[in-house]
């Protein structure tokens, strides 16, 4: 599932392509027919995101909501654009360059007024100006779920996916399994901090960057055009730091990664 700097990422993308100017909205497959033609040449005004929801906003108050989920993705390509290709749930055309949107869990119209209710859903997101790191603190503070499963909340902190959380974590040597309430401020205020600049650099880079320079060696990512990690996807393999054997187990139905030697 992408994570957030995906999404602001693509919302920085599309007000770049699209932005200011009318566009030609469509759903080649049908499924997001009336959504279409409900923006389709309207002025897309501004996009934006908030963790991993993506907001189209147009001219009349319409807002387009977009979750990938797991297998959401956006293909830009210059105009004219062929005959759509797999199952298009959106098509938008503007002057110069056109997206396609596959796969994704929630593409629908919303009112102004409706991206409230989808924000108040969600934790801080760290890539807005906005966020406001305290309602996580409060939040993990006082919970006594593991901080593992917590910052996969999507309720706790926005925008924060599998790979974030595992590196984070290792990054800060903080045992998954630990509880929220045994957490110290200082923690989460380090690892906020952290957490900031990593997204924000895979926001400028397009990737995830997680790995320090002097720890950037030895066993390669993953897979190919995967990012180098210190623990995600790498169970059975030698810690990069310590070289003790990386573990894995399922926390909350999703995949963790850790080191039993540096986490504890």
């Amino acid at each position: 599932m992408p994570e957030g700097h995906t999404l602001h990422r693509l919302a920085r993308l599309h007000q770049k392509l699209f932005g200011r100017a009318p566009v030609v909205v469509s759903s080649p497959q049908g499924r997001f027919a009336d959504g279409a033609a409900a923006v389709t040449g309207q002025v897309f005004k501004q996009a934006d995101a908030w963790g991993k929801h993506l907001f189209h906003h147009y001219t009349g108050g319409h807002v387009v909501h977009i979750h990938l989920g797991l297998y959401g993705t956006f293909t830009e390509a210059p105009v004219p654009l062929g005959l759509p290709v797999g199952q298009v749930r959106m098509r938008i055309v503007g002057s110069e360059y056109g997206t396609d949107l596959r796969g994704p869990t929630v593409c629908e119209v919303i009112a102004e007024p409706e991206i409230a209710d989808v924000v108040a859903r969600l934790g801080p997101d760290p890539l807005r100006k906005d966020a406001d790191p305290a309602l996580a603190w409060k939040r993990i503070s006082k919970s006594r779920r593991s901080i593992g499963a917590l910052l996969m909340d999507q309720s706790v902190i926005a925008g924060v996916g599998n790979v974030y959380r595992s590196e984070l974590l290792f990054r800060h040597q903080i045992d998954p399994y630990r509880p929220g309430t045994l957490m110290g401020q200082d923690e989460f205020d380090a690892m906020w901090t952290d957490l900031v600049e990593l997204m924000k650099i895979g926001v400028r880079r397009g990737k995830i960057v997680v790995v320090r320079p002097e720890h950037d060696h030895g066993a390669p990512s993953y897979g190919p055009g995967r990012p180098r990690t210190y623990v995600y996807r790498r169970a059975g393999e030698a810690c990069r730091v310590c070289g003790a054997t990386v573990r894995t187990a399922e926390l909350e139905a999703r995949n963790l990664f850790w080191c039993p030697d540096c986490q504890v």
